[in-house]
């Protein structure tokens, strides 16, 4: 592979107190939260829409925001989930479900009411600049160009901790033989006739394998969520091997899903019943991804901590999704190894685990925070926290600390975290075990 130098001056166009790497949900609720507590923010995102896999990936539903008993986004992921309710941007008969387009104006409105958020869509990251352990610029990419954005605190909310790995902190990627697991595109169908669809649908796998329907004989259907009178949003089809950090497999995987949906077509429309008149209306502009780096921090959640429903003294929320880790590759033996761990890494109601500020807080830098899919955890953890209401509880963390860092020139380890934690629940965050006496 050759190689050639490549050099220029860039402008600076954003100064700014926070700059937030991605527009996800977990990015959106660090910029709204650090918009809230004064700071100047820049937010870009390389979609053309916030909001990530709910919106660009066509993931057709939220997981629980409760645990049964609590609300445990509280705060701005209440906030969206209410909001989005309100607006009918939920499904017909599931208040879980999303109506993308609704979802996308949400997100807009909100971010657009904070005069303190300064956003810009369709823009890539290409480079981090640092001096020793703090990130100084970042350098964008879009149609007017390249240029350059400046901040005391960086927040990292891209998915796949792009930042910080790119600015030299230690992560991990899969399990140890480097298997992550499969993504999915998202798609959206209309024409069900949802008074016939069995609930849940009776799988007849076996029979369609038999008959040749699927390439590949994957048992794991999540499955065909309502999101509107006859449209439904699919969590279907799995592409094994794919590894969001590297835009050649990733590009494998969007073509495959693709062609995959009209094998699933047909299975919806042979097999299952209300589906017979169903037709694809669109899929998502970006793949959805379950599993990307984790970021490793000061602390590592661990499945010791789910097990034990963790309480930390610096913790900035609680989450209670089971671990949810889809087989890397569709063999029975694996898709019962999935079964096993769904139905048994799961709690009871009420139950929750603990998530730790230091958890947030990448090694070997001083001014970057993570939040959402790729914070510091093990494979079992990101399993649980990856999920959309789990990003909405990191990502409003990460916007408050990022506010407090400023009074220590950026550096994200010398806030107090009891301010942190006060400023949060003042927000209306979930956090039981904080005391203002404490």
């Amino acid at each position: 592979m050759s190689e050639f130098s490549f050099a220029r001056s860039i402008p600076v166009r954003h100064e700014v107190d926070v700059v937030v790497a991605g527009g996800g949900p977990a990015g959106v609720a660090a910029a709204l939260a650090a918009a809230r507590q004064g700071c100047s923010v820049f937010l870009f995102d390389s979609q053309n829409c916030f909001g990530g896999m709910g919106t660009a990936g066509l993931v057709p539903a939220f997981m629980q925001f409760s645990d049964g008993v609590n609300f445990l986004a509280a705060g701005i992921g209440e906030e969206i989930h209410t909001k989005l309710r309100d607006a009918g941007g939920t499904g017909p008969d599931n208040a879980m479900s999303i109506r993308v387009e609704v979802f996308k104006r949400l997100y807009d409105q909100l971010i657009t009411a904070e005069e303190n958020i300064t956003v810009s869509l369709q823009t890539q990251m290409i480079a981090v600049e640092q001096q020793d352990a703090n990130v100084s610029h970042l350098i964008l990419a879009a149609k007017s160009g390249i240029y350059a954005v400046t901040g005391t605190v960086f927040v990292d909310g891209t998915g796949d901790g792009d930042l910080a790995a790119w600015a030299g902190a230690p992560f991990e990627l899969g399990d140890e033989a480097g298997n992550m697991m499969p993504g999915t595109v998202g798609s959206l169908w209309g024409g069900i006739d949802w008074s016939r669809v069995k609930k849940p649908d009776s799988r007849r796998f076996d029979d369609a394998f038999a008959e040749n329907v699927f390439s590949v004989q994957d048992r794991h259907l999540p499955g065909m969520w309502r999101v509107g009178h006859k449209l439904g949003g699919g969590n279907i089809g799995h592409t094994f091997g794919v590894d969001s950090t590297d835009e050649r497999s990733v590009t494998r995987a969007l073509i495959q899903g693709r062609r995959d949906l009209t094998e699933y077509e047909r299975y919806y429309k042979e097999y299952l019943d209300g589906y017979e008149d169903m037709e694809l209306v669109c899929t998502g502009s970006v793949l959805g991804i379950r599993e990307s780096r984790r970021i490793m921090g000061d602390y590592v959640l661990c499945l010791d901590d789910f097990n034990n429903r963790a309480t930390f003294e610096d913790e900035i929320g609680r989450y209670s999704y089971p671990v949810d880790i889809h087989a890397s590759k569709p063999s029975e033996e694996n898709y019962a190894k999935f079964l096993d761990e769904f139905k048994n890494l799961r709690y009871g109601r009420g139950e929750n685990y603990g998530i730790p500020y230091r958890s947030m807080l990448p090694r070997e830098l001083k001014n970057v925070l993570v939040a959402g899919r790729c914070i510091s955890s093990d494979r079992y953890m990101q399993g649980s926290v990856r999920v959309m209401p789990g990003c909405y509880i990191t990502g409003q963390a990460a916007g408050v600390a990022a506010a407090l860092a400023l009074a220590a020139a950026g550096d994200v380890r010398q806030i107090a975290v009891t301010e942190l934690q006060k400023r949060l629940k003042a927000m209306g965050a979930f956090l039981p075990n904080y005391s203002a006496e404490s």
